[in-house]
């Protein structure tokens, strides 16, 4: 086995959440779920606060953003033309362990997309979560702990995004 790698060793993308937190409640959440189902073609979820601020005129329980979650091909496609629209550059504060994270300021700036008038102009963060095969035994009914050998480091992370991406990680000379 010293010539091969251990294959349990690969890494690989569990998942890729696009999220629009708005702010307020109404008619902008409902283009903000457009967007995100016109970017994934897929059912938007909305996110709800967990708490009153009268200064925000926000009340609790009220739907302020929405998410996409998406796996497979479809997430490795996706975080492609959001790479793209970042200029495949991200700061070394974008990763966490076996987290990477990023916003885009516009979504026009991603390729294929267009101006739409009645959407108006968004942004939106995406988190991708990087694992290892074997970690649904975390996912089972009797929950089994990974070990700290098995566990994703961020460098890991960073390595695996570089290579497979062609992301270059932004330092302060930058």
């Amino acid at each position: 086995m010293d010539t091969q790698q251990n294959p349990m060793r690969d890494l690989k993308i569990e998942k890729v959440v696009l999220n629009i937190g708005v702010g307020q409640a109404g008619e902008r959440v409902e283009k903000a779920g457009k967007l995100l189902n016109m970017l994934t073609k897929r059912k938007f979820v909305k996110t709800i606060s967990r708490k009153r601020i009268p200064t925000w005129n926000l009340k609790k329980n009220e739907a302020i953003g929405v998410k996409v979650t998406l796996r497979g091909k479809e997430a490795e496609e996706m975080l492609r033309k959001c790479l793209e629209a970042a200029d495949r550059k991200v700061k070394p504060t974008c990763f966490d362990g076996e987290n990477f994270s990023f916003g885009i300021k516009e979504y026009i700036d991603i390729p294929g997309m267009k101006y739409n008038m009645e959407i108006g102009n968004f942004g939106l963060n995406l988190c991708t979560r990087v694992e290892r095969n074997g970690y649904s035994i975390m996912r089972r009914r009797r929950k089994r702990s990974i070990s700290n050998t098995h566990r994703v480091k961020s460098k890991e992370t960073e390595d695996f995004i570089t290579k497979k991406f062609n992301v270059s990680i932004i330092t302060k000379e930058e």
